[in-house]
């Protein structure tokens, strides 16, 4: 089981901004900083932003956070169109992960592949 995950940015504060706008959504907020870390979960951090220190050249990281109803993940792919966001794939039904996985793709500030996904198992 995942504690938590951290990604380097290389601009921070647009980093905050563009993840404070489409976290808010499913729940979660800024609970914690930590020098040039900042915290993101609804009980817990479990997802960090830091500053980018690391030379070189990035590569896409994939991260999708779960979603309580199909209308957060509506929600969340609103608020990263208002902030600005590379839509990678508008939120719809995935019928090739299962028959209920409804989920949206954007990019943040770093090129990052973000997914929201909201889960409905049939009973």
């Amino acid at each position: 089981m995942i504690d938590h995950v951290s990604i380097q940015c290389d601009d921070l504060t647009a980093s905050v901004g563009f993840y404070d706008a489409v976290l808010a959504p499913i729940g979660c907020r800024v609970l914690m900083r930590y020098g040039q870390f900042v915290g993101y979960g609804a009980d817990f951090p479990f997802f960090w932003l830091g500053a980018a220190t690391d030379p070189g050249p990035g590569r896409e990281t994939h991260i999708a956070f779960r979603a309580p109803t199909r209308e957060a993940v509506e929600e969340f792919h609103a608020a990263a169109l208002a902030a600005g966001a590379e839509v990678l794939h508008a939120p719809r039904i995935w019928p090739e992960y299962h028959p209920g996985y409804f989920g949206a793709f954007v990019r943040d500030p770093d090129g990052n592949n973000v997914e929201v996904v909201h889960h409905q198992f049939e009973e």
